[in-house]
């Protein structure tokens, strides 16, 4: 399925101690409440990838498809637009505007001449921009967006489509974080970031609370419970909100595997050392929304004692399974930072020792988040060989990967 290819895999010492509650479940229902209220709200798929599986010699492999979500192509539009609606709804309160602003409120323009002189900004890889910029759209504010200087032209102008200001910095993402913190300070904006630091725990709570509508939809669908999730790294916003929920509906049942590229490790070299630390260097990873060094905090709460392991993989790996999704009838159009939960899990898979320590026995459910789509449509066709509508269309030139 794909070629043996080395990669780093960690138990956590740490697994199943206690900690203080990140994501609490009164925030969680409201979340989900909101977001299912939203216009063109629907559950995405819960593909059943039955050549993965066979693959990997588990009983079942379940990948939950993400590039429909509202149109943007990936989870991100669940946790981005759902805090930008909380912040502008907090703000008119607290300027005396309004005391209770909903979302169908904003939507509708109600207090837009108050919206429209506030600023949201945040970095990103570009699925989060993406989503706070539709988000500001949505709701009647104005909206910057910080890119370090790696992302590409197309998720930049997909950003821009919604009305945002795209600004480049110079770096890794890391320092575009950075840079749109100590913007937002000068100019009185709000940043809408999904990654925490002390001090700023607040929206990203937010952003992750809205990310669990993701995992509540894949276990409902589910058709019996996943013994396993694999599920992305990055700064750990997503894996946290996957696990919160994990644990929230079967306990320790579910062993919550981090997967992140070998060259943007952050959360696997934190678990290595005991604390949050940041990883240095480039951060080059073809897989883009996953080039992260320095984990969220408040993700980090949560995944020092939840995650069960953490594997790192080459981008080898991504592409890999990137080309067997495409190739597979019927396809898979998945992005480069999709796969890495299926790449762990191959490679995981064959190699004897992680197999055992992480019990993926013949009798193992598996649960896959493929985070987003072809949300760089020319970057994908670089990497598959075809350009996204050609794989969906079921091509006939489809290659083996």
């Amino acid at each position: 399925m794909i070629p043996a290819l080395p990669f780093r895999f960690l138990l956590n010492r740490r697994h199943g101690t206690p900690g203080s509650v990140v994501l609490p479940e009164s925030g969680f229902r409201r979340a989900r409440e909101e977001i299912a209220s939203w216009p063109g709200y629907a559950p995405t798929p819960l593909l059943d990838l039955p050549d993965m599986a066979a693959a990997a010699r588990v009983a079942a492999v379940r990948y939950k498809d993400e590039a429909g979500r509202f149109g943007l192509g990936s989870f991100k539009a669940l946790g981005g637009a759902y805090a930008v609606a909380r912040l502008l709804a907090a703000e008119l309160a607290r300027r005396g505007v309004a005391p209770a602003a909903t979302a169908a409120d904003l939507v509708a323009g109600t207090w837009r001449a108050a919206t429209q002189r506030i600023t949201v900004t945040c970095a990103t890889d570009g699925n989060h921009g993406r989503s706070v910029a539709w988000g500001a759209q949505r709701f009647g504010c104005r909206c910057v967006i910080f890119v370090h200087e790696h992302v590409s032209e197309g998720r930049r102008a997909a950003i821009a489509r919604y009305g945002a200001e795209v600004r480049e910095v110079k770096g890794t993402y890391d320092d575009s974080v950075r840079e749109a913190q100590r913007v937002a300070e000068r100019e009185g904006w709000f940043v809408v970031s999904d990654t925490s630091y002390p001090g700023y725990t607040e929206v990203p709570r937010d952003v992750m609370q809205g990310y669990r509508v993701m995992a509540a939809e894949a276990a409902e669908q589910m058709p019996a419970p996943p013994t396993h999730a694999f599920v992305q790294g990055g700064v750990g916003g997503v894996a946290a909100a996957v696990s919160a929920e994990m644990r929230a509906r079967y306990g320790d049942a579910v062993k919550v595997v981090v997967v992140e590229p070998d060259k943007a490790a952050c959360l696997l070299a934190s678990a290595e050392a005991g604390a949050p630390v940041t990883v240095a260097g480039a951060l080059d990873t073809v897989m883009a929304g996953l080039a992260c060094g320095e984990p969220s905090l408040l993700a980090w709460q949560e995944l020092e004692r939840a995650a069960f392991a953490f594997l790192a993989v080459p981008d080898a790996a991504a592409v890999a399974c990137m080309r067997a999704l495409a190739a597979r009838r019927p396809p898979v159009v998945a992005g480069e930072s999709a796969v890495a939960g299926l790449a762990g899990l191959l490679l995981a898979a064959r190699e004897p020792f992680a197999r055992a320590a992480l019990g993926l026995g013949p009798e193992a459910r598996v649960l896959l988040f493929g985070t987003e789509g072809a949300t760089d449509p020319e970057v994908y066709a670089r990497l598959v060989g075809r350009r996204p509508e050609e794989v969906a269309a079921g091509g006939a030139n489809a290659s083996s990967a």
